[in-house]
Formats: structure tokens, sequence, C-alpha cells
């Protein structure tokens, strides 16, 4: 026998929830590049070019603002992006045997 009476059912409401899964966007990493003493200003503007996209005076005014303030934000990515970019300019650098540094921080 089917009761219509409130609280007399069997457990089921009736209605339909439509939840979605609540997804976090990802934490996002800034990469730094920082000044050196010995790192050639032309390097810089070359790595800023190849690995960040940036055309030649964005990359210029950008090393002028790491060389002048000791380091400058040159990208923001996913975990996995921004370690790539670091290892990407740390390798470069060693290669061509100059100290510069690239790191990077949780934004």
């Amino acid at each position: 026998m089917l009761s219509s009476k409130p609280g007399d059912d069997d457990g089921e409401s009736g209605v339909v929830l439509d939840t979605k899964p609540v997804t976090k966007r990802p934490p996002l990493y800034k990469v730094m590049i920082l000044n050196d003493d010995y790192t050639p200003m032309e390097f810089v503007v070359h790595v800023l070019e190849r690995f960040f996209g940036l055309n030649h005076a964005q990359a210029f005014e950008l090393m002028l603002t790491v060389h002048k303030k000791g380091l400058a934000v040159v990208g923001v990515f996913s975990f996995e992006v921004a370690e790539t970019k670091v290892t990407q300019v740390m390798d470069l650098a060693r290669r061509h045997q100059h100290p510069l540094q690239c790191t990077m921080e949780k934004e």
C-alpha cells in the first residue's frame, strides 16, 4: 500500500539533485629571473624571447627590469610548465657557462 502522508515514505524525497563535482583551479607559479654580474644582457634577452615568447622589445624591457631591480617575474604558469621553463633556462645558461638563475614560487 502506498502512503501519501509526509514522513511516511521509504527515504526517497522524489527530488533529483544535479550535483557537479567541485573542481579547484590548480595553483599557479611565478617564474623569475635573477640578476647577476656576469650573464650578458643579450643572453637574457635571448632566453626571454626563446622560452617566454616575448618579442625583442618586450624581452629587452624585462631584461632591464631584472638588471635594475635584481629580479623580475617573467611568467605565471601551472606547476609543470613553470618547472619545465626553469629547467630549460638553467640548462641553456649552464651550457653557455653563465651563472644565470631562474626560480619559481607559488603565486
